[in-house]
């Protein structure tokens, strides 16, 4: 069990450097949602790992670890698998998610519910039903009353805009 001193170290590194190891791994990956699991497997690798770190450089010690995960992930022989049904997938019981990955998780996606609400009207709702509540095209389609092909090429669209405006933030 980790004492409140690391608790807190964490969470101010999380503050400080959560847009930079996000950064990292978007430019190694070039895939945002893969990028935001990489940046967090990062925090948790180092939380896991906090007594081997020495106390100097945090930046650069995170951004090695970050660096390390997109190499180990580019790596993986899991990443060009093919999935299978869910038939065939036995059902894994997930325990009670550890404070570090429930705070990433609220993070991200309040970050990037902000992000959408300022993208254009055309593309904002499109993009809460998709990323955010994790509506098929099909029932967006349904809920929007327009067709599934324009709902498609908003979502192509509105993912693009999003990759945009990360990339834009993390640069300033």
């Amino acid at each position: 069990m980790k004492n409140t001193d690391s608790n807190q170290l964490i969470e101010e590194l999380i503050t400080k450097y959560q847009n930079l190891v996000f950064s990292i791994c978007l430019k190694h990956v070039g895939d945002y949602f893969v990028a935001e699991d990489l940046a967090q497997e990062t925090f948790i690798s180092f939380y896991t790992h906090l007594d081997t770190f020495n106390g100097e450089n945090a930046k650069a010690y995170l951004a090695r670890i970050a660096s390390n995960k997109c190499i180990d992930y580019l790596r993986s022989a899991e990443r060009r698998s093919i999935p299978t049904d869910d038939e065939s997938m036995p059902e894994v019981v997930a325990d009670t998610p550890e404070p570090l990955t429930e705070y990433m998780n609220s993070e991200v996606l309040n970050n990037l519910k902000e992000i959408i609400k300022d993208l254009p009207e055309i593309y904002k709702n499109i993009g809460l039903l998709y990323f955010l509540d994790n509506k098929p095209p099909k029932d967006i389609a349904a809920v929007l009353n327009i067709n599934l092909k324009t709902v498609q090429t908003r979502i192509y669209r509105c993912q693009s805009l999003l990759k945009e405006k990360v990339r834009r933030e993390d640069l300033l």
